[in-house]
């Protein structure tokens, strides 16, 4: 029986990963950052909601961005590309039938997937303090529902344990093989703190596993090849291009403040209106006899 709703980035999304190549995810936090990731050549990309709080609320991500926040940053993003984006479904914003509601908002809006965690609301970055995850049968239960939403909405699942700190690795591999089982296509066992863990998770099934690849947190960071090597098919950057955004605009303003040049700084102002699209609008403007001045 035909999907409902068919969702073309899902099959983008998977027929990426049928490639057996390890994926270079750079995570985005708006459209202007999701526009740059698919100019720099990259294939995929993923709304981080550590960005994208800070980003829209320049606030942490402890839950205070709300489904319907989150979907419309989702959507601006995913405008401004043509590559499949995942979301960040967090907790699914309550109990399972929310759960559904997230996910199938997020396949209609045109997400090729969306993760959902086993983390007690609200839900915290996965590598600050704080983060508490639901009894195994309640993420089991979140699960179904993410699992159930899909028959009617295309969209690939992501599978999110944040386990491994508070109960240890084998009650996180114990999710994600339950999650596995239940049909999520990527699983994602947060925080493992050393290459033989992340060995070990990668052994745990054949679906595929996603690495966090968070500069400054507590998993080693590695090279794309050696991931690959350990087994993931994915390895996420969710804050690399915030971070470095932030730094380069501290800097500059730095330099305002005490009346320095930012020439280093910036971009060439015809770069900057080609990466923004200036020079892509004004020639699809031409085409159709639009004026533009």
């Amino acid at each position: 029986m035909p999907i409902p709703y068919p969702n073309p980035a899902a099959e983008q999304l998977r027929a990426l990963l049928a490639k057996g190549d390890i994926v270079t995810m750079p995570c985005c936090f708006d459209g202007m950052s999701a526009k740059l990731i698919e100019q720099a050549g990259f294939d995929l990309t993923f709304l981080s909601g550590f960005a994208a709080s800070a980003s829209r609320l320049g606030a942490p991500d402890t839950g205070l961005m709300s489904y319907g926040e989150v979907l419309d940053q989702a959507r601006n993003a995913m405008h401004a590309i043509s590559i499949p984006m995942i979301a960040d479904g967090d907790t699914g914003y309550g109990n399972p039938m929310n759960v559904m509601r997230t996910v199938k908002g997020f396949a209609r809006a045109g997400c090729a997937g969306a993760m959902i965690e086993d983390q007690m609301a609200p839900k915290r970055c996965g590598h600050t303090e704080g983060k508490r995850v639901v009894d195994r049968s309640e993420a089991i239960e979140r699960m179904h529902a993410a699992i159930e939403a899909r028959a009617s909405d295309d969209i690939v699942i992501i599978a999110r344990t944040d386990a491994r700190r508070q109960h240890g690795l084998d009650e996180a591999l114990a999710r994600a093989e339950a999650f596995a089982a239940m049909g999520a296509e990527i699983l994602f066992v947060e925080e493992p703190y050393s290459i033989e863990e992340m060995r070990t998770i990668c052994a745990l099934s054949d679906a595929h596993h996603m690495a966090n690849m968070l500069e400054g947190g507590s998993t080693p960071i590695l090279p794309p090849e050696q991931l690959a090597d350990l087994g993931f098919a994915i390895a996420a950057y969710p804050v690399t291009l915030l971070s470095a955004a932030m730094k380069a605009m501290t800097d500059v303003l730095q330099n305002l403040a005490q009346g320095r040049p930012n020439d280093d700084h910036l971009l060439e102002f015809s770069e900057l209106r080609k990466q923004v699209g200036f020079d892509e609008y004004h020639a699809k403007a031409n085409q159709m006899g639009v004026r533009t001045r």
